[in-house]
């Protein structure tokens, strides 16, 4: 079962690269030998005694010529078609006509101008966003960021594998749709492939920062640049303690065999530790998906590892079209970059503050960004008001509102003291709402109800 040759044979000819390839393969054949990645509970310790990037917010910022050695990578495939978007998700408005985009190419201004380095942007495009992405940046021109040339990575596409016979998908009504994205592991081979690793090493790039453009509380940080390049460390991952709304997620972990820190998801948990794996006491930590790379490390690290890093392989199952369920089954294969955690000999994590980590994944997520409980800072960061002690509010919404033009008629309440917000029926928010603590609204009717100036504390409304 399965042939390689015939994936190689249509990767090549769509024009993907020898590290890609590479990298698809070594997924292709752990399939067939059916593993599954599983981490036990006896084989793992938790993470303990992690350095805080509060410890060392003390020690200095980074120097001018640190910062000129830094680039900062931002996974930038995107698209927002989970909440009704056609474009990059990097467009999508957070406050007054300004969008992800806007606030990450702020922060990379503020940086310069701050420091009078030149650090560098990378986004990692798809094929679905480039072009898009390059349109809006041809505004910041006069700041050196709108050439594909300088400020471009294109992220690979890999073919979809037919679950019957394990030969690449075909699907003639669309081709298409007969790829799928590696997932963000692919930034590997991307750097490779691209020939960005060693033009960035040429031009004396030596750390990189990598996050996703979504998450608009990872900035480049000088304190924990200077903090990393002094460790030495290979690889350093930006981990948050783990709350109660993060059980089903994945955590960091240290691997008893050889004490290597690892990355276990709930997939990669058997049943029976199920418990140990949602307890947040014992397993405090889990990856943010920011990460730093020593560049020169790096490229060490692929040349002892034949050109691929050896991260575990995710599969999924899906049909070749997700918009008709009885279309092809089909397997996409997919690596996380922060798995290549355990691929580095001393790499480490840092504990960072909440803060740091402020992504949107759904309409409620948007909806919180774009109230007063986030502030958005001169220098084109986001973050939780200080008054939230780093806990972002939990809003919960119905059916009505999982796209975004969906919650441009809701309206933003005050949620600054908002612990839970639901939202059940159409329902639109007036200018003057304050939500504080636990508040439900509900409308069980077809007519959008209005919720009247004031503040709401602790209570279940009924409209």
């Amino acid at each position: 079962m399965g042939n390689f040759a015939a994936f190689e044979t249509k990767m090549i000819a769509s024009g993907m690269g020898d590290a890609v390839i590479r990298a698809f393969r070594r997924n292709y054949e752990a399939l067939l030998r059916n593993e599954t990645g599983m981490i036990p509970e006896e084989t793992i310790s938790p993470a303990e005694g992690l350095v805080s990037s509060e410890e060392i917010a003390s020690t200095g910022a980074a120097d001018a010529a640190l910062l000129s050695q830094a680039v900062v990578i931002k996974l930038n495939g995107g698209l927002g078609t989970g909440m009704g978007l056609r474009g990059p998700k990097s467009l999508l408005s957070v406050r007054d006509g300004v969008n992800f985009l806007d606030l990450m190419v702020r922060q990379i201004v503020d940086l310069r101008k701050s420091s009078g380095a030149n650090v560098r942007l990378l986004l990692m495009n798809s094929f679905s966003t480039s072009e898009d992405t390059l349109a809006h940046l041809e505004k910041y021109r006069a700041q050196a960021l709108a050439d594909a040339s300088e400020v471009e990575m294109m992220q690979n596409q890999i073919p979809k594998i037919d679950a019957a016979t394990f030969l690449p998908v075909e699907w003639p009504a669309d081709p298409d749709q007969e790829w799928c994205p590696p997932g963000h592991g692919d930034l590997y081979p991307a750097l490779v492939g691209s020939g960005w690793l060693d033009r960035l090493l040429a031009e004396g790039v030596k750390y990189a920062f990598v996050s996703n453009s979504d998450n608009l509380g990872a900035i480049l940080d000088p304190a924990i640049l200077d903090y990393f390049a002094k460790s030495n460390a290979p690889f350093l991952m930006e981990v948050t303690r783990r709350t109660a709304a993060d059980r089903k997620g994945g955590h960091l972990a240290v691997r008893k065999a050889d004490g290597r820190l690892l990355l276990r998801e709930v997939a990669q948990c058997p049943q029976v530790n199920m418990d140990a794996f949602q307890d947040i006491d014992r397993h405090r930590y889990f990856n943010t998906n920011s990460l730093w790379l020593r560049l020169d490390l790096l490229k060490e690290q692929l040349a002892a590892d034949s050109g691929v890093l050896p991260l575990p392989m995710i599969r999924n199952n899906k049909t070749v079209d997700p918009r008709d369920k009885k279309s092809t089954a089909v397997v996409q294969l997919e690596s996380a970059m922060g798995a290549a955690i355990e691929c580095f000999e001393g790499a480490a994590a840092i504990d960072v503050p909440r803060s740091r980590f402020a992504p949107v994944k759904t309409t409620g997520d948007l909806l919180a960004l774009r109230s007063d409980a986030y502030e958005v800072l001169d220098d084109g960061q986001v973050r939780l008001t200080a008054s939230r002690n780093g806990v972002p509010p939990v809003i919960l919404l119905s059916d009505e509102y999982k796209l975004v033009d969906q919650i441009e008629a809701l309206g933003v309440p005050g949620l600054i003291g908002c612990d839970t917000l639901k939202v059940s029926g159409p329902i639109r928010f007036a200018p003057g709402v304050v939500i504080e603590g636990k508040v439900e609204f509900a409308n069980t009717s077809a007519e959008p109800k209005t919720v009247q100036p004031g503040v709401y504390k602790d209570q279940v409304v009924n409209l």
